[in-house]
């Protein structure tokens, strides 16, 4: 025979088990959740990707601007003068600087400069200006732009000789 207590341990154990059993969510209630998910993702997603080209486009413009400040910190410790060359050769002077004139000049990279997508970036000056601009009073700097493809300052290239989005003033 059981006592009282007995049978009420009895009764709470097997309520504890019931709701053991039942503690979890429902696939109707999984289905919702997932349907709310799907609907924000839907919202936000179209506003991120658009963002996304614009965000490597300010980075790289800051590449940009940011190897042209190096550029001209070159001509502080060359008494005016800007690197004559282009390409590769460039960074690697900014890179590898020579001696000037018995003083030994610190290193303005570690690396040549890429722009967001991996590219490196483009320069050129010739002394007296460069080719993408009339009268310049500093070297060209571009990056190739999202595409990879080189178009000498046009296209989706971005620049330091014309607005910040690459396009002409």
């Amino acid at each position: 025979m059981k006592t009282g207590s007995t049978i009420l341990a009895y009764r709470r154990s097997e309520r504890d088990l019931d709701h053991r059993s039942r503690s979890g969510f429902t696939l109707l209630e999984m289905l919702i959740v997932l349907g709310i998910i799907v609907v924000i993702a839907a919202m936000v997603v179209p506003n991120l990707v658009g963002r996304q080209q614009g965000a490597n486009d300010s980075t790289t413009m800051i590449a940009v601007k940011g190897a042209e400040a190096v550029a001209k910190q070159y001509a502080v410790d060359h008494d005016g003068a800007f690197y004559t060359g282009s390409g590769k050769d460039a960074w690697q002077a900014f890179i590898q600087p020579e001696p000037y004139r018995g003083r030994t000049i610190r290193p303005y990279y570690e690396e040549a400069p890429v722009d967001a997508w991996g590219n490196a970036l483009f320069y050129e000056w010739d002394g007296k200006g460069h080719s993408k601009t009339t009268n310049a009073l500093k070297p060209a700097v571009w990056s190739s732009g999202a595409d990879g493809k080189d178009d000498g300052g046009s296209g989706d290239d971005i620049n330091n000789w014309t607005s910040a989005a690459g396009k002409t003033k």
